[in-house]
C-alpha cells in the first residue's frame, strides 16, 4: 500500500518514519511505502481553515484525496493550555501571526502565562486516514506543564516549554527516540499503524 503524508513539515516525516520503523512497519518489509506532497507533485499549500484540530486533519487528508487520488493520512495538534482556556488549540501554528513563527507564539503564550500558577497543558494530534474514501480517526494525548524559559534546541513547534508529566526534560532536550516513545504524534501513529497492521 502507498500511503501519503499530507504535509510539507519535514519533522513530521522524520518522525512518523521512525514511529514506523521501530513497529517494523515501513519501506523496508515492503508492506507500507509512505510518499511526501512532494512525491506527488502537489506543491500547492493545503487549506487549514477549519475551527477544530478534527476538521483539519480531515480537510487535509480529503485535499490529497479527492485531487491526487492517492490514500491519505493528515495530522493535525494542538497544544492545549488550561489556564488559557485551551487556547492556542486549532490555533497553535499562528498563534502570534499567519507567519507561523513558532519563537513568537512560544513568546505569546509565555506572556499570557506570566503570574498564573496554572501551567497545566497538553498536546493533542488528530490523524485522519483516508483509504478508498472512507476515514478514520486517531487521536494521541500527552499532559504535562509549560515551563517559564525556552530549553532545548532539538524538537520543533513549542517542544522547548512543554515539560511532559513524569520527566525533567522537555521535548526539545529529548532524543528523538525517547521523544517518539511518549509523544502525542507517535500516540496516534501508533494507534493508526495498529489499525493498518490488521486492515
Amino acid at each position: 500500500m502507498q500511503l501519503v503524508f499530507a504535509t510539507n513539515n519535514p519533522h513530521k516525516i522524520t518522525e512518523i518514519r521512525k514511529v514506523m520503523s521501530d513497529l517494523h512497519f515501513s519501506d523496508s518489509n515492503d508492506n507500507m511505502q509512505i510518499l511526501s506532497l512532494n512525491d506527488i507533485h502537489c506543491l500547492e499549500e493545503i487549506p487549514e481553515t477549519q475551527e477544530t484540530i478534527e476538521a483539519n486533519a480531515s480537510q487535509k487528508s480529503f485535499y490529497v484525496y479527492d485531487n491526487y487520488g492517492y490514500n491519505c493520512f493528515a495530522d493535525d495538534t494542538g497544544l492545549e493550555i488550561e489556564a488559557l482556556n485551551g487556547r492556542p488549540g486549532v490555533y497553535s501554528a499562528r498563534y502570534a501571526g499567519a507567519e507561523r513563527n513558532f519563537e513568537k507564539n512560544m513568546d505569546k503564550a509565555l506572556e499570557e502565562l506570566e503570574g498564573k500558577s496554572n501551567r497545566k497543558a497538553r498536546f493533542r494530534t488528530v490523524i485522519s486516514l483516508i483509504i478508498e474514501g472512507k476515514e478514520y480517526l486517531f487521536e494521541g494525548i500527552v499532559n504535562g506543564v509549560i515551563i517559564k524559559e525556552k530549553k532545548g534546541a532539538m524538537g520543533f513547534g513549542y517542544d522547548p516549554i512543554f515539560l511532559p508529566d513524569g520527566f525533567n526534560q522537555t521535548f526539545a532536550e529529548m532524543d528523538l527516540k525517547t521523544k517518539n516513545r511518549i509523544s502525542h504524534r507517535a500516540r496516534a501513529t501508533v494507534a493508526m499503524i495498529r489499525f493498518l497492521q490488521g486492515y
